[in-house]
C-alpha cells in the first residue's frame, strides 16, 4: 500500500485519545464546566477548553481547589465521571477516519492520555477502539508528572521498548504538544476534532507541532514522508 507507514526509523506512534482518537472534548469540556459550576465555581465551557484541554483531572482539580481556598465537595469526582460515562455512552464517537488511518499505520502505536484507564474504557470501548489498542494504553495516573511534563511520553516509549527519537506523538492540545517536544519526540498536531475553533492549528504549531492535519486519513501518508525524510525521525521540519 502505497501510504502504509512502514519504516525501521519510526519504532512508535503514541495517539492522546480524547480529540484524537475519540471526538470527546466538547462532551467532556461541557460537562466539566456543568459539574464545576454546580460544585460552587462557575465556569464556561470555553473557559474549561482554554484552561484544561490536554491536562489530567488531577492537575485542574489542584488548581480549582487552590482558587476556592478550599477543596471541592467529596462527590466531585463520581459526580462528573457517572455524568461524562453516561454521555460517553449515549453521544460519544470515533474521530473521523481514524480507524481506517490504524488499519494503515504498519508501525508499532499505543495511547498516552491524561484521562484514567476508567476513562478510556469507557470511551474506547463506545467506540469501539479499546480491543484493537489494548494493552498499550497509558494513562497519566501512572506517573508523576502529566502533560506538559513529558514523563508519560517517556513511560510509553519505556514499556513499547522504543526510542524516543524514533517516536512520532499525535496530539490535539498544547500541553500534550509541549509534552511531546520536552520528551525529544516529533509530535503532529491534530486539528480535526469537532472542539477545535479557528486558530487552533497555529496554537499547535506555536507550541512545537512539526506538522499540523486536520484529517486522519492523511496520518499514514504524513508518517511515510517523516520517516523517508532522514535516518533519525527527531528534527524533521517540514517544509
Amino acid at each position: 500500500m502505497a501510504d502504509a507507514a512502514t519504516a525501521s526509523n519510526l519504532d512508535l506512534v503514541i495517539f492522546d485519545c480524547d480529540g484524537v482518537l475519540v471526538d470527546s472534548e466538547v462532551i467532556s469540556c461541557q460537562t466539566h464546566a456543568d459539574v464545576l459550576s454546580l460544585c460552587g465555581y462557575p465556569i464556561t465551557t470555553e473557559q474549561v477548553f482554554a484552561r484544561f484541554l490536554g491536562r489530567s483531572l488531577k492537575q485542574a482539580k489542584l488548581e480549582v481547589e487552590a482558587e476556592l481556598g478550599r477543596p471541592l465537595p467529596d462527590d466531585f469526582n463520581p459526580k462528573l465521571q457517572d455524568r461524562l460515562f453516561r454521555a460517553f455512552e449515549q453521544d460519544l464517537a470515533a474521530i473521523d477516519g481514524i480507524k481506517e488511518a490504524l488499519d494503515t499505520i504498519d508501525v508499532p502505536v499505543c495511547v498516552a492520555s491524561s484521562g484514567s484507564h476508567q476513562r478510556m474504557r469507557v470511551s474506547l470501548g463506545a467506540t469501539r477502539l479499546y480491543d484493537r489498542l489494548a494493552p498499550h494504553i497509558f494513562s497519566s495516573s501512572q506517573v508523576e508528572n502529566g502533560k506538559p511534563a513529558p514523563d508519560l511520553f517517556l513511560f510509553a516509549a519505556a514499556q513499547m521498548k522504543a526510542r524516543p527519537t524514533a517516536c512520532v506523538v499525535v496530539e490535539d492540545s498544547t500541553a500534550g504538544i509541549r509534552g511531546g517536544v520536552a520528551a525529544g519526540m516529533t509530535v503532529l498536531g491534530f486539528h480535526g476534532g469537532s472542539h477545535c475553533r479557528p486558530g487552533h492549528a497555529d496554537d499547535l504549531r506555536a507550541a512545537g507541532a512539526t506538522v499540523v492535519f486536520d484529517d486522519m486519513r492523511q496520518l499514514p501518508a504524513i508518517l511515510s514522508r517523516l520517516a523517508e525524510k532522514k535516518p533519525a525521525i527527531a528534527g524533521f521540519s517540514a517544509p
